[in-house]
């Protein structure tokens, strides 16, 4: 749903927890199989319309609409931790095979204490998963050539697999030129104009699909949440092409010069919010048995909490717990499953590098 330039954070036909070793010209070759969304372009289907709306699937999933008043808490952070185990072992497979492990770099301009935050915990994902991390932090009165010079040593670094910018930057850098500075190859962020590019265009494959929506599909396939027809209300940027052009929902983009947003998302099936302020959503915003995925994440100051401030959602829990079929809570919602996708993308970026498929 909504986003105030979040990121655009945000896949192999797979089965979960399954990793394959393949030995194909003189070392072993790794298939990413803990992951179950689809590859995108077996997506593909021909926009034919017919006078039955109603879609035949041999094998339906349960509909948002069938769960009253029963929510289901989606443990983004236990899933999370399923995929990051799997990708430690492929990790650890081919540091074995090949003496090389995938390798990340982190720009991190500016003080900001959930900033700080966010990177800390990329970091740990990837010490615990055996890949290599760096991170190169700036004051906030830090030059664009500064922050571009790095990047470009991050560019040219062949044990570099993925090069992330965490955002937001300070004010006075051009962030579409820095994030333009990211090459294409190592954009394990999926922000690059030609990956975007490519996820909106049928029979394309994007080197890397963006973290946060990748992780939205994967927690979705993984509670059993039908997404082809339904109704979804949603941010206007990296979700809509994956949500609508791809996994083909019927998408509604609402933003802050939306009118009426209250009662376009009370329609929706599934609603993904990324405004960034808190409690927006409350629960005379949403449909009775509606998915929630908030990605929402909001530092508010809280002496008792030891980092001085937690984090909260869009969508007012109280409320939509009591309303919905199944929702995330923030913190352990969205939020995890978007740095396991960081590390999926990192490890993809080093297996096309090394010639693993």
């Amino acid at each position: 749903m909504m986003m105030a330039r979040s990121r655009m954070r945000s896949a192999g036909l797979a089965v979960a927890l399954q990793k394959g070793f393949i030995k194909k010209m003189g070392f072993y070759s790794y298939s990413s199989k803990f992951l179950m969304s689809p590859s995108l372009v077996s997506l593909d289907l021909p926009d034919v319309w017919t006078h039955n709306s109603s879609h035949n699937h041999s094998h339906p999933l349960p509909s948002v609409c069938s769960y009253q008043h029963s929510a289901t808490v989606i443990d983004g952070k236990s899933i999370a931790e399923e995929v990051r185990s799997s990708i430690g072992s492929e990790v650890k497979g081919m540091k074995e095979s090949i003496g090389k492990v995938p390798g990340l770099a982190v720009i991190l301009a500016g003080q900001r204490r959930d900033s700080q935050t966010y990177v800390h915990n990329k970091i740990k994902a990837c010490e615990e998963a055996g890949i290599k991390s760096i991170v190169t932090e700036f004051p906030d009165d830090c030059t664009e050539n500064e922050v571009l010079d790095a990047l470009s040593n991050f560019n040219e670094d062949k044990s570099i697999h993925g090069v992330l910018v965490q955002l937001p930057l300070p004010q006075h850098l051009d962030e579409g030129k820095i994030l333009d500075a990211v090459l294409l190859e190592k954009d394990v962020d999926g922000i690059h104009p030609v990956n975007m590019g490519n996820l909106a265009m049928r029979g394309r494959e994007p080197l890397f699909i963006p973290c946060t929506p990748k992780g939205c599909i994967e927690l979705l396939i993984r509670s059993g949440v039908e997404i082809m027809g339904k109704n979804a209300v949603l941010d206007k940027d990296g979700f809509t092409n994956i949500f609508g052009q791809r996994h083909h929902a019927t998408v509604s983009i609402i933003h802050a010069f939306t009118k009426n947003p209250e009662t376009i998302t009370k329609e929706a099936d599934i609603v993904v919010s990324a405004a960034g302020v808190p409690n927006l959503v409350r629960g005379s915003w949403l449909k009775p048995g509606a998915v929630v995925l908030d990605v929402g994440t909001c530092p508010v100051e809280d002496a008792s909490c030891e980092c001085g401030y937690r984090l909260v959602g869009d969508v007012c829990y109280e409320e939509a717990v009591r309303l919905v079929s199944a929702i995330t809570p923030v913190p352990g919602g969205v939020g995890p499953m978007t740095i396991a996708m960081l590390l999926s993308n990192t490890l993809d970026s080093a297996k096309r590098v090394y010639g693993l498929t």
